[in-house]
């Protein structure tokens, strides 16, 4: 059975740096493709960031592109969303996810691509 846990979220002001951890079990870390989504009040469910399985090819969401940065620590089984310079619109719960296959870029900005997901953080930028 496969679990993703999420940490890291809170309520930080503009321009600060917050880091967000998922923590994977309950199969080989090595052979997932993991990725970020953010969704906000309202909104769709949104693509952040992805890094997939073994080569770890790294993929950024325009929205984001130069201030996140995703990566992963297969010896922790965790993967990691850096944030840096945040604001105001990137308040929402973050939600990390897992998928067992290698998904072609159009596919890894996705929701529908992963098959494990967890409960989600909250992040709040302040002004």
């Amino acid at each position: 059975q496969v679990q993703l846990v999420e940490s890291g979220g809170g309520l930080v002001q503009a321009g600060d740096s917050l880091r967000l951890a998922c923590v994977v079990s309950g199969r080989t870390f090595s052979t997932l493709s993991m990725a970020w989504f953010r969704q906000a009040p309202g909104k769709e469910r949104e693509f952040v960031a992805a890094i997939r399985r073994t080569t770890r090819l790294l993929y950024t969401a325009d929205s984001v592109k130069g201030r996140f940065t995703v990566s992963r620590d297969n010896g922790k089984s965790t993967e990691y969303l850096q944030m840096n310079s945040v604001k105001p619109e990137d308040t929402a719960v973050y939600y990390c996810a897992a998928d067992s296959g290698t998904p072609i870029l159009s596919s890894l900005r996705s929701a529908s691509t992963y098959e494990y997901w967890g409960m989600g953080t909250q992040v709040t930028v302040s002004t």
